[in-house]
């Protein structure tokens, strides 16, 4: 496999993945039920899956209320595009 291919897969899977885990932990929030760490979910978006995370934290209206989340996530995500930028462009 190419270097692309793999690297698309790979953030593919991570975004799915913070998705997931934004889903998850509000399902678990709604009953009270042991939570997914915050610190979790933002390795979740800084080995690259901020895309999924950030539009796991609106579509499941979670964590929203939270200053560092709705800063933070489309700072992670930023950061990453202009270094995906850099790498691939320049």
């Amino acid at each position: 496999m190419k270097f692309q291919t793999i690297g698309l897969l790979y953030l593919i899977a991570v975004n799915l993945i913070g998705l997931l885990l934004m889903g998850i932990d509000k399902h678990r929030a709604r009953r009270h039920k042991w939570r997914i760490p915050e610190s979790t979910l933002f390795l979740a978006a800084l080995l690259g899956g901020s895309l999924g995370t950030w539009s796991g934290m609106y579509l499941f209206h979670h964590k929203t209320k939270h200053w560092y989340f709705v800063l933070g996530m489309p700072l992670i995500l930023a950061v990453q595009l202009v270094l995906g930028y850099v790498f691939l462009f320049r």
